[in-house]
């Protein structure tokens, strides 16, 4: 053993990583001792990995899995500084991600929503003709209907639709059609009302009108979580006046989630019924 190696054990103390991981990584090639025993295979570090090896530990507390971390390792080690910032940003949208959810579970836990209804009662009205700007895909509702949002609003902030001054005049609304499954996806439509001459660059995104239907409707107050509670009394009362469904089910989103407490948040249900 030479001056600079040092065994696996004080390595394993200096980093603050178990013999067992130091072991695994080597396995995976991300932090491979410099030395071996050629007969015990007894594992040797050098004073220069110890860095690698606090940065290991760093990122593996922070969520990086093991190939992001290799790309992080290889990133730095080549120099490039736009791949570090670019993996250490992309890891930190997905922790806000998980930390919204978790504050939306927190939320929950806390006011007792989980039980607790809050919505208005449920009311026949007819709606109005809407012209809107639409997109209809296939997807899972928690991936989707962002995915749509977004893609409608790059329509209307084109700098041609600015120009020709392009404006929304009510609520995003997503229209569930047919047979949903939460788990493999639905047919799904999101559309916002809007006025002025739309230029579409987009090849699924068009310009429709929503026909004056009858519904009934309720509007739900909580985290769209709790969202179920409103259809299950608008289905129940459906059954219980003898009325029949008659086109599909809709979300209109009265308030942005973004701007309110989880609590807040408005949601309008609307069943087209005859």
């Amino acid at each position: 053993m030479t001056v600079d190696q040092i065994p696996i054990g004080r390595f394993s103390v200096i980093t603050r990583l178990t013999q067992k991981a130091l072991r695994y990584y080597d396995t995976k090639k991300i932090l491979v001792p410099k030395a071996k025993d050629g007969i015990t295979g007894y594992r040797y570090y050098t004073g220069n990995q110890i860095q690698s090896g606090v940065k290991i530990k760093l990122l593996t507390g922070l969520g990086f899995s093991l190939d992001e971390i290799r790309e992080y390792l290889d990133a730095e080690e080549s120099g490039n500084k736009r791949l570090v910032e670019r993996i250490l940003e992309e890891r930190r949208i997905e922790a806000e991600s998980q930390l919204n959810s978790l504050s939306r579970v927190v939320s929950l836990l806390r006011t007792d929503q989980t039980v607790k209804k809050t919505m208005s009662e449920p009311v026949i009205k007819e709606t109005q003709k809407l012209r809107v700007l639409s997109k209809r895909d296939y997807g899972r509702y928690d991936e989707a209907i962002g995915r749509m949002i977004g893609d409608i609003m790059n329509v209307v902030m084109s700098p041609e639709n600015q120009r020709n001054f392009v404006r929304i005049t009510g609520p995003f609304m997503t229209v569930y059609h047919g047979e949903e499954d939460a788990e493999k996806g639905a047919d799904i439509e999101v559309a916002v009302p809007v006025t002025g001459k739309v230029y579409i660059d987009d090849p699924e995104v068009e310009i429709r009108n929503l026909q004056p239907a009858r519904v009934v409707s309720t509007v739900h107050q909580g985290a769209y979580e709790t969202i179920s509670q409103a259809y299950e009394v608008i289905f129940r009362h459906i059954a219980e006046k003898g009325y029949e469904v008659a086109g599909p089910v809709m979300d209109i989103y009265l308030n942005d989630p973004n701007q309110v407490d989880p609590d807040d948040i408005l949601t309008e249900i609307q069943v087209q019924i005859k």
